[in-house]
């Protein structure tokens, strides 16, 4: 299943060497070959435009863990005029699986925090691949406290498989890390917008999830596990897990159908990792909207709408 998504990107990448070849050729004869390498270039766009507006939620799944796909540090650096960095959570040390710290977007001041995965082996063991200890909560639960001190509006970054589930973060309270930042922001007295970059799975994810405004790319995905844990689980067979990742509704279109986000923010074609300014431009559109939206409402107001919100999630049958 792995090796059927790689096989259509080594298709576009081979074409597009194929291209690439041609020009190099048409450069060195004395003959044009300017419109037949223009309608190619436009049919391999079009073919690769129809198969990413139909990935299966396993392929989505796979591209959400593209190895090239943007961090979380990038859209913080990208969408920040400036941002300072802040570390630790004042107990027991720093965690890198999560970047956090003070931003200014468009003049506004805000809070940011992002789960981080790492760019290499080396990196993506010095962030624990995005999977975050106790430590990380317990940073998150600091920087929202005094993001509502100083009345800085809060904007979540969420990509990670989920929270590092090893024997110490257990003895070191994980869960009861988690549902502490969770309370803290069910009741965050400022505005509070989270923003799925990637791969969301688990309390992992849902920690930083809880929100006044929740916006997806159109190629992440956000579960409660990974589809291989609940093949297995539910299952006991990982050959099923495409079939597995269709029933969870972990893509973008059927949260939105589910009232679990609110928007779709659209990447380009290949994903993020593709064309990123695009991407960055689409996120700042509606990052700037929302924020403009809940930063105009009375803060009692605010607080009813997101219990409100919460309140209604999801879809019920008997």
């Amino acid at each position: 299943m792995v090796k059927r998504q790689l096989d259509y990107e080594q298709k576009h990448q081979q074409l597009g060497y194929k291209i690439k070849e041609l020009k190099e050729l048409s450069a060195k004869v004395d003959f044009d070959l300017s419109a037949e390498i223009e309608s190619l270039e436009a049919g391999v766009l079009k073919i690769k435009k129809e198969k990413y507006q139909n990935l299966n939620a396993w392929e989505k799944v796979l591209l959400s863990r593209h190895p090239d796909r943007a961090s979380s540090r990038d859209y913080i650096e990208s969408l920040s005029d400036e941002w300072l960095e802040l570390h630790g959570d004042r107990y027991y040390g720093d965690d890198r699986a999560v970047t956090a710290g003070i931003a200014l977007f468009n003049g506004q001041p805000i809070t940011v925090l992002g789960y981080q995965k790492g760019e290499d082996t080396q990196d993506n063991i010095a962030h624990n691949f995005g999977m975050p200890h106790p430590e990380v909560y317990r940073k998150i639960l600091r920087l929202l406290l005094q993001a509502e001190k100083f009345d800085r509006p809060v904007v979540t970054f969420i990509d990670t498989p989920g929270a590092y589930p090893g024997i110490g973060a257990e003895e070191r309270g994980q869960a009861w890390a988690i549902s502490q930042v969770l309370m803290i922001l069910s009741a965050l007295k400022v505005p509070v917008v989270a923003i799925v970059t990637g791969e969301g799975g688990s309390g992992g994810a849902l920690a930083l999830a809880v929100a006044d405004r929740t916006l997806m790319f159109s190629n992440a995905v956000f579960s409660v596990a990974t589809p291989e844990a609940c093949s297995s689980i539910l299952w006991n067979d990982l050959e099923r897990v495409e079939e597995m990742a269709s029933a969870l509704k972990i893509t973008a279109a059927d949260l939105l159908e589910l009232g679990i986000i609110d928007e779709i923010i659209e990447e380009p074609p290949g994903g993020i990792n593709e064309d990123f300014e695009a991407s960055i431009a689409n996120i700042r559109k509606s990052l700037q909207r929302h924020l403009e939206d809940i930063l105009s409402k009375d803060r009692e107001e605010l607080l009813v709408e997101r219990y409100s919100r919460l309140r209604k999630i999801g879809k019920f049958t008997e």
